[in-house]
């Protein structure tokens, strides 16, 4: 798990495997989401975008696959 740093005020951390890709995203307010299936691409448009936060909110969490 690599841990990737976002400048974000709604996201406190994430984690990546790229092997088998899991994310795990930490959110400010202390919970926890898991992400399958992501892709190094949809991490990098995530953590490059202008605002991290709003891109997860308009885009991550809607196109990803959440199991947890």
């Amino acid at each position: 798990m690599v841990p990737i740093a976002v400048q974000s005020r709604i996201i406190k951390s994430i984690r990546f495997d790229p092997s088998d890709g899991r994310l795990h995203l930490r959110l400010a307010n202390g919970e926890e989401r898991l992400f399958e299936g992501v892709t190094l691409g949809a991490v990098a448009e995530l953590v490059e975008a202008p605002s991290p936060g709003t891109h997860y909110i308009q885009r991550f969490r809607r196109e990803q696959r959440r199991v947890a």
